[in-house]
């Protein structure tokens, strides 16, 4: 829900996610499970933990028995680990997820710790981590989660086992509802900052602490969210919310070990060791997810990852290690990844279009989540007929902006929801885009008859240069396509406080449209239809009255079955932007990011949150030949 102008935001720290977003590509992980499958841990009793730093409370210690191998079976054959190389960068950040917002942090929280439940960027789907499956309540403001009892905060041995050594690992205690309880009290009392704790404003009770200037243990209570029992969690909401089960993927509902944060403070991850980050040795890092850091490994410059040996789901990929190097320049990790030092890296502009020329095939596009737009005001005499409107957006050559301002880096639109969203449409199935005979024929339908007959039109833009380059671009289509006259479109160039609270609803002298950008913080459609363009639930920047459009999109932000929400959305899309649609904004595009994998690397990259590394599979038959030569 943030308004931005050529990716700067208004707001001072802004993700969630890749967020536009943004979803850095940088490493790639994996899995394999260490233990056999024959082999299941014995139930322990409880006991107090040993190592210095961690906790001097009681936790369950679990302890897995390798069986005696059946002589009369051959010896299993040990194969090498399945490594992936890859890059993030800067340096070793923050590894808490509460404050997951940079892209490496937001990779390593996606794969450090366990999710509520995770975003599925194949599919789009939110689908079952620690919960397993939830209900709501008949008024739909209570959500209840049923949680596993078997993902585990572990610390890792160190150094880890070889492949080949029966496992041998700390599990402390199993992952709780009360840990997720404890970490969103935290967030919304303010206990540790995070630009995205306003997302948790839906939970009753957390706006009220999150404003109180300081809150105490009873406002924390008061927070609707609450562990049933040790599996079971139920989540009060202000109103229904269908799109609440979006915002459970986020790094914000990963929980945080409570005794370990209370005990320890801001230092409980203990992740940095002397590398001036202010935390103390390795050796008690905890984590839950599907990876785990080697603790020798932890460098400012590198670390390296292995599978979770307790992680009870099946990953869908087939890396076992990740060696992961913090690099500052995007070339450095690309000429890297040109002598097979990386599996995956990103593709610097300079670079793409030699690449593309040579080898096509190892570029992916990542589109980001940024929606790049022109407003139009429905007071204005001039943009107060739809079909003026309609006219002016379907008169924009949006390829021809992609190419020339971003080198083609970039994808044209002509809806509202981006793509990799819950409840997204794929590009290009709803919407007019750049349609020139149409264009002619809405302004020959509308009141004017021609654009030469329109007064004097006022479109303001920021102060950057690449928007004053944009604005005279698309003035010069409209000249074009339609017909105006040169002299009738004013460029108001301000600065970008100056655009946003000059097109506020209330705000005086509104110029009849002007360029704006949004950016989602959530991967939902609501994120960018509703609350971007509802009449009501939005800003409603372009004082658009009310329609069916914003009765849809009302049933919509109800509604929980995900096939219902994505049909109410596909319906408002068509509302605002076919043929005979309102168009309240003219969508322009968002711009990608381009990545380069070798033929040995098969991965799905993310826009939304940090990239999933359980997701990649390699084929280290090849990779091995082709570093060979």
């Amino acid at each position: 829900m943030i308004p931005m102008i050529n990716g700067f935001s208004s707001l001072p720290a802004r993700r969630l996610a890749r967020a536009l977003v943004a979803g850095g590509l940088a490493a790639l992980l994996a899995l394999a499970a260490c233990r056999p499958a024959d082999e299941a841990p014995a139930a322990g009793g409880t006991a107090e933990a040993e190592a210095p730093g961690i906790v001097t409370r009681l936790v369950e210690q679990i302890t897995f028995v390798t069986r005696t191998p059946d002589p009369a079976q051959p010896p299993p054959v040990a194969e090498d680990p399945v490594e992936l190389d890859v890059s993030l960068s800067g340096e070793l950040p923050d590894l808490d997820p509460r404050r997951a917002e940079s892209e490496a942090q937001l990779d390593l929280a996606q794969n450090l710790f366990v999710g509520l439940t995770n975003f599925n960027p194949e599919t789009s789907v939110i689908e079952p981590e620690l919960a397993t499956s939830w209900e709501t309540s008949a008024d739909g403001r209570t959500w209840t989660f049923h949680l596993r009892d078997d993902v585990f905060w572990l610390r890792a041995a160190s150094p880890l086992p070889a492949s080949d050594v029966p496992v041998s690992a700390e599990p402390l205690r199993p992952v709780t509802a009360e840990d997720v309880v404890y970490t969103v009290q935290r967030l919304c009392a303010r206990d540790v900052e995070s630009a995205l704790a306003f997302a948790l404003f839906l939970i009753d009770g957390c706006e009220r602490a999150f404003t109180t200037l300081e809150p105490t243990d009873a406002d924390r209570a008061a927070v609707g969210i609450r562990a049933v029992d040790a599996t079971t969690l139920a989540i009060d909401l202000t109103q229904p919310a269908g799109y609440f089960l979006t915002l459970t993927s986020m790094p914000i509902f990963q929980p945080v070990p409570r005794e370990l944060v209370e005990e320890l403070g801001d230092e409980w991850l203990n992740a940095a060791g002397d590398f001036g980050l202010g935390w103390q040795t390795p050796e008690n890092l905890v984590t839950s997810g599907p990876f785990v850091v080697e603790p020798t490994t932890i460098t400012s410059q590198s670390l390296t990852l292995h599978r979770n040996p307790v992680w009870p789901l099946t990953p869908p990929g087939n890396v076992d290690t990740i060696n992961v190097v913090f690099l500052e320049e995007e070339q450095d990790a690309f000429e890297m990844w040109q002598e097979r030092g990386l599996d995956i890296a990103p593709l610097p502009t300079a670079e793409r279009e030699a690449l593309v020329a040579r080898t096509p095939e190892k570029m992916r596009v990542i589109p980001d989540e940024v929606l790049f737009y022109i407003g139009f005001n429905f007071d204005s005499q001039t943009f107060r007929e739809p079909e003026v409107r309609r006219a002016f957006s379907a008169a924009i050559d949006r390829q021809r902006l992609v190419d020339e301002l971003y080198d083609g880096n970039a994808l044209a639109m002509r809806h509202a929801t981006v793509p990799g969203v819950v409840a997204s449409i794929p590009v290009g199935e709803v919407g007019v885009g750049y349609s020139p005979d149409y264009a002619r024929e809405q302004i020959a339908a509308s009141t004017f008859r021609s654009c030469k007959t329109m007064g004097t039109i006022t479109f303001r833009v920021s102060s950057a240069d690449l928007s004053l380059r944009q604005a005279e671009l698309i003035r010069d289509m409209w000249i074009e396509e339609l017909g105006c006259l040169p002299e009738t479109i004013t460029i108001e160039q301000v600065q970008f406080g100056a655009l946003l609270a000059g097109t506020r609803p209330d705000a005086t002298g509104r110029p009849d449209m002007w360029e704006l950008a949004w950016a989602p913080t959530f991967p939902d459609a609501h994120n960018l239809l509703g609350d971007l363009l509802h009449c009501e639930d939005s800003e409603n920047r372009q004082n658009r009255p009310c329609a069916e459009a914003d009765t849809l999109l009302r049933r919509a932000a109800t509604a929980v079955d995900p096939t219902e929400r994505a049909a109410l959305y596909r319906q408002v899309e068509g509302l605002f932007f076919s043929e005979t649609g309102d168009f309240p904004i003219a969508p322009l595009y968002i711009r990608a990011r381009a990545w380069v994998a070798h033929d040995w690397a098969d991965f799905t990259p993310v826009a939304f949150g940090g990239q999933q590394w359980d997701r990649i599979t390699l084929d280290a038959t090849l990779k091995e030949l082709e570093r060979s030569r």
